[in-house]
């Protein structure tokens, strides 16, 4: 350490070149398309996140709407206008803000139904697999007959259901919960079978037994020992599943039983669209289709990295 250096600075330091000379960094630098993948997931989360400040128009703001701007072709057709870079759609809606807010609640959908898909999935598959017996047996067969029934159609369900329940003068202002609800009800076998495995693994390690002589309780041995040690998996799993989600979000959207036809969402777009399709207006579907593609794409390579990275087997 220089003479008079701060020592905050040199703990900075160490700590970026820890980070710099670690092999999860060295793997990430040296796959371009991984790289690429990130920038673009990054990009995409970041104009979602600065969606206000980005677009010139507010498409949630039906005031600021004006149907005289509707189907307004992008830019560099004829007839486009630099107010409206990718063109508007039916109501005037500017196409390139719609999709940054499609974005926003896209990724929001598709990140709080993970988390309660891991937190149901990862709850029953650690009891299941530290209690053992009928209760391991009866969370197991209830997950095995779950995955044989497509997690779309399981969406379908749980929002049919949801919306039966509800009443009416509510149902579009609960619609992005029950998206959540219904894609976390449908996901959570996955981490549930992959976190009762590992669980399977790790209490019948000694410092499991060790525990256990010591008479810890089973709740802290599950939370402080056995769970950060199957987490590992579980995570890159949530990667992949962030893009599975938003694509069901964006069908169940597009089917009409998503989000509300008033709050932009990508799915919205791209069935607002699709019906303006063969009338010339190609521009309401190419370009949300465009951004959904695009974005599900950066987090699935992104998590495909991830998981090469926590594989033992290619090290």
């Amino acid at each position: 350490m220089q003479t008079g250096e701060p020592a905050g600075k040199t703990i900075q330091r160490g700590l970026f070149r820890r980070i710099v000379d670690h092999d999860i960094f060295y793997s990430f630098t040296r796959s371009p398309v991984t790289v690429i993948a990130a920038v673009v997931t990054f990009m995409f989360f970041f104009g979602a996140v600065a969606a206000p400040w980005l677009t010139p128009h507010d498409p949630f703001n039906p005031a600021s709407l004006n149907l005289m701007d509707a189907f307004k072709p992008p830019v560099w057709v004829k007839g486009g206008e630099w107010r409206f870079p990718l063109g508007t759609d039916n109501q005037g809606r500017d196409i390139y803000s719609t999709i940054l807010f499609g974005c926003r609640i896209s990724l929001i959908v598709g990140f709080l139904s993970v988390l309660l898909s891991m937190v149901m999935g990862v709850t029953l598959g650690t009891f299941s697999g530290y209690v053992g017996g009928w209760i391991e047996a009866l969370i197991m067969r209830a997950a095995d007959i779950q995955l044989t029934i497509p997690g779309i159609l399981v969406a379908l369900t749980v929002d049919g259901i949801a919306r039966s329940v509800l009443p009416r003068d509510m149902i579009d202002h609960m619609a992005i919960y029950v998206l959540i609800l219904s894609i976390g009800i449908a996901h959570w076998p996955q981490y549930a079978r992959v976190t009762r495995s590992g669980t399977l693994v790790e209490k019948n390690k000694e410092y499991v037994a060790a525990a256990r002589i010591i008479r810890v309780p089973p709740v802290l041995i599950v939370v402080r020992h056995i769970l950060p040690n199957v987490m590992g998996p579980t995570l890159v799993i949530a990667t992949i599943g962030i893009a599975l989600a938003i694509i069901i979000e964006a069908t169940l959207s597009f089917l009409g039983v998503g989000v509300p036809p008033t709050t932009p969402s990508l799915g919205t777009l791209i069935r607002i669209g699709n019906d303006f399709l063969f009338s010339g207006e190609w521009w309401i579907t190419l370009f949300p289709v465009a951004a959904l593609v695009l974005l599900v794409l950066s987090v699935n390579l992104v998590g495909d990295w991830l998981r090469d990275v926590f594989n033992p087997k290619l090290r």
